[in-house]
């Protein structure tokens, strides 16, 4: 009797919490498609695709104008475009760095900023809401679409950046930050690992852009205050007087996965870039938790 007692209910959950992962498994792929083949999200994938085009094609101009030695304030410059001159693959590294200034944090804050502000205004959040699904299982499904969809951007960056600096400086062993040279497979390797965090960073944002999203239903407030944030944060980076907030501003640490392009990797400094970006995450989710399964969010 007691062995019947025990097992009825596991016989009884089990369907049910398949059956609401296979909901969930289909709710997200829905998700997925409205991101993905929404014409103004192809748009952004395409504009961000040819950055690191025109980037690669401008350092190209430039190169034969920025060489000759020197010790004058170009002559750094002139090694720089020296290094990218015989190793295509550091292109990925430049086109990273120039691209978190704005460019990806709009691709980012978008998305995530429509998320949930724009489906509260154009009215269908309630009908989502009238699937038993729960507003918790809602939330994280959206942001694990934000996440997805920070994962492609960046790496459509990475992938355009590295074939657009293959074509045009060759490829190579790669020469790192701090002087050593590994070679073009290693390099790659860190071309991936650099691609992941800044994914991560992207991920982070894409957690305050929501939390945003959950309190209004205009999905422009929320993409405009997700931007603003960016900027305010870079702002006050380059102010030295706030020199000791700097290391908790949610950009501080974007730029960090130099110590990746290190040998050997500077664990301490990526640790603390990635200990930020999860506490900005899990913050930032909590706060949109909150709001979004306490408030009257289908009036």
């Amino acid at each position: 009797m007691a062995v019947d007692v025990g097992t009825a209910p596991e016989t009884v959950a089990l369907p049910g919490t398949a059956g609401l992962v296979r909901a969930t498994l289909r709710f997200f792929a829905n998700e997925l498609r409205t991101t993905f083949f929404r014409r103004r999200n192809q748009v952004l994938l395409l504009v961000t695709a040819l950055f690191p085009l025109l980037i690669g094609i401008g350092l190209k101009a430039a190169a034969p104008r920025g060489g000759g030695g020197g010790n004058g304030p170009g002559s750094s410059g002139a090694a720089y475009f020296s290094q990218l001159a015989g190793n295509g693959v550091f292109l990925t590294f430049v086109a990273l760095s120039l691209l978190l200034i704005l460019v990806l944090p709009v691709v980012i804050a978008v998305v995530a900023g429509d998320s949930i502000a724009g489906e509260a205004g154009y009215g269908t959040l309630r009908y989502l809401l009238a699937v038993p699904a729960g507003r918790t299982r809602l939330l994280a499904v959206k942001y694990a679409t934000i996440v997805v969809w920070a994962v492609t951007a960046t790496f459509v960056v990475s992938v355009v950046a590295l074939i657009v600096g293959v074509a045009l400086f060759g490829a190579g062993p790669v020469t790192l930050l701090s002087g050593t040279t590994v070679s073009l497979a290693d390099g790659l390797v860190h071309v991936l690992w650099v691609t992941l965090y800044v994914c991560a960073a992207m991920a982070a944002l894409g957690a305050i852009a929501l939390a945003i999203s959950t309190f209004t239903e205009h999905s422009i407030g929320a993409i405009a205050a997700a931007l603003m944030i960016v900027v305010a944060s870079e702002v006050i980076e380059n102010i030295p007087q706030f020199a000791p907030v700097n290391p908790y501003l949610p950009t501080d640490w974007w730029l960090s996965f130099d110590s990746l392009l290190r040998s050997p990797i500077d664990t301490t400094t990526l640790a603390h870039g990635l200990l930020s970006f999860a506490v900005y995450a899990a913050l930032f989710f909590s706060i949109a938790w909150a709001r979004f399964t306490s408030a009257d969010v289908t009036s």
